[in-house]
């Protein structure tokens, strides 16, 4: 437990040191003021919160105050830590149960998308299940020739296309293949597209729309991979790709190298979206399960 613990703080230490970490040395034994609000305020803003969900939870510390009768800064902190925690969705159990469960994994180019379909193959092939790659982003051949280098140091099979060919039919022949193989869980890696482009949302969703004719009720799961450096310009990411295809989780990649952490928070109040994985550093062990208590100790931690 403790090197679990430790993994997280480790993992971001960018985020304590540059912003929320100060909380704790700010909040020391002086009295409540003014002062304390205007800079328990600032920090939270730069840490990528949000400016609403800051309101939300000064607003919740100041009944806390008036409730508890609360003198000292000190005694803000454990009230702070508990609010955070309480805005951050437990991630749900995943189900694998159809075979081949179909993952398709979206998100904006320069995300770490397909390190991060490969880092979740070997994953669950460590737990025991077959994967399966699609490798559907036929525009960068070196997504494909990355994802390919993966499927041959995992054994894993990789469905690709010429380049440049229709990612829809590489993303329907990758269904068809796992279904006759028989495998358990197929990765379809799609093409870093920029939210604002219509005609490449568009595409998502055609290649949306023909997984689901290679296999009624496909996808079963649509993760979307946030950049955790960009902060809140994630935001309106997330919220593009949820309006395109229906994104039923998140991934926070990069979030080691972010000191914007807060993000997390935005996301959940304005999408509702559980965060599944949050990647903690570059190998593919860092990429670990979301644990909310052990995000909120971290990015508390100074």
């Amino acid at each position: 437990m403790v090197d679990f613990l430790n993994k997280w703080r480790e993992g971001l230490a960018k985020t304590s040191k540059a912003t929320l970490g100060r909380i704790a040395s700010m909040l020391g034994a002086t009295e409540i003021s003014a002062d304390t609000w205007d800079d328990l305020e600032a920090l939270l803003i730069q840490a990528d919160i949000g400016i609403e969900t800051t309101q939300s939870v000064l607003t919740a510390l100041k009944r806390a105050v008036q409730t508890n009768g609360l003198t000292r800064a000190s005694d803000l902190q454990a009230h702070l830590k508990a609010e955070l925690r309480s805005r951050l969705i437990s991630p749900p159990r995943l189900d694998f149960a159809t075979r081949p469960s179909v993952v398709l994994m979206v998100g904006v180019n320069g995300s770490g998308k397909t390190t991060t379909s490969a880092k979740l193959g070997m994953r669950y092939q460590k737990e025991g299940k077959s994967v399966m790659f699609g490798a559907a982003d036929t525009f960068r051949a070196a997504a494909v020739d990355q994802l390919q280098v993966w499927g041959d140091r995992l054994n894993v099979p990789v469905i690709a296309g010429a380049p440049e060919s229709d990612p829809g039919a590489v993303a329907f022949n990758a269904v068809q293949s796992a279904q006759s193989r028989g495998t358990d869980i197929v990765f379809i890696d799609t093409a870093g597209r920029l939210h604002t482009r219509f005609n490449l949302m568009e595409e998502l969703k055609k290649v949306h729309r023909v997984v689901g004719k290679a296999m009624p009720g496909a996808p079963h799961h649509i993760w979307l991979v946030l950049d955790a450096t960009t902060g809140q310009n994630a935001l309106q990411q997330a919220r593009s790709f949820k309006e395109a295809v229906k994104v039923t989780g998140v991934i926070l990649s990069k979030l080691d190298s972010s000191a914007r952490g807060g993000m997390a928070f935005a996301i959940q109040r304005e999408l509702g979206l559980p965060i599944l994985f949050a990647g903690l550093g570059e190998k593919p062990e860092d990429l670990t399960p979301f644990d909310p208590d052990a995000f909120v100790d971290g990015i508390l931690s100074n």
